[in-house]
């Protein structure tokens, strides 16, 4: 008789321990849940916060011009500076010999991808070492480059920007380039990487907003970016 009473009690202490640990599972997994809703929550207002200082513009050319990734053409192997009369080009040369010209280094940049942009730079960088070119179209190819790639931070350039007004900012996600258009100068950068600006100058590229052809992931972290940089983070 008291055998069956043991038993009887071990089962009971048995179930109860069961669905205690049941109950305790379920409860873990609904907190899980919340947590996750929480931080979908948080990124939704994040994201949203994030799109307030984007501006998406088309432009039919561009899209038109676009390199399809399935139809990208050979590496480039040389680059020239070539003149037509006063007006001044970059031309890019592939390896099927194939080329292209440019008037500008915009025009370039909605039309070749990363992996040309960073060729391009081990190819001007080969050709000058640490010595300034002097020729005009050169030089601004050179230094264009060199501030997207090898900036000096200790430049008082970058201080010095707080007091020019931004008048157009604007993302070439091609190749993962943003440009800032000043008063009297302009500057491209690489949407990952950190630079010198005073918060001031960010403060006032967030307000003129973010000139894209549509939301993406490279939008969002560069605009993320750009907070934490203002706020000092």
């Amino acid at each position: 008789m008291d055998s069956e009473v043991v038993k009887s009690s071990v089962t009971r202490t048995k179930g109860s321990s069961k669905r205690a640990g049941d109950e305790l599972e379920s409860d873990k997994s609904k907190k899980h849940k919340i947590d996750e809703l929480v931080e979908a929550e948080k990124d939704d207002q994040e994201e949203a916060e994030m799109k307030r200082h984007i501006e998406i513009v088309k432009d039919d050319e561009v899209a038109i011009d676009a390199i399809p990734l399935a139809t990208k053409p050979p590496v480039i192997v040389e680059y020239k500076i070539d003149k037509d009369g006063r007006m001044g080009y970059f031309k890019l040369i592939r390896a099927d010999g194939s080329s292209k010209r440019y008037s500008s280094m915009i025009k370039m940049l909605q039309d070749i991808d990363r992996e040309d942009l960073e060729t391009l730079w081990k190819l001007v960088k080969a050709k000058h070492e640490n010595t300034r070119p002097e020729e005009d179209y050169e030089r601004v190819l050179w230094g264009d480059l060199k501030v997207m790639f090898e900036p000096d931070i200790k430049s008082e350039v970058w201080r010095n920007l707080q007091g020019y007004k931004v008048t157009i900012w604007k993302l070439f996600d091609n190749c993962g380039v943003h440009f800032v258009r000043f008063k009297n100068l302009h500057i491209f950068m690489l949407v990952e990487k950190r630079y010198p600006l005073t918060p001031i100058t960010i403060s006032n590229m967030l307000n003129k907003k973010l000139q894209a052809d549509h939301w993406n992931e490279m939008c969002y972290q560069l605009l993320k970016l750009m907070r934490k940089q203002e706020k000092g983070q």
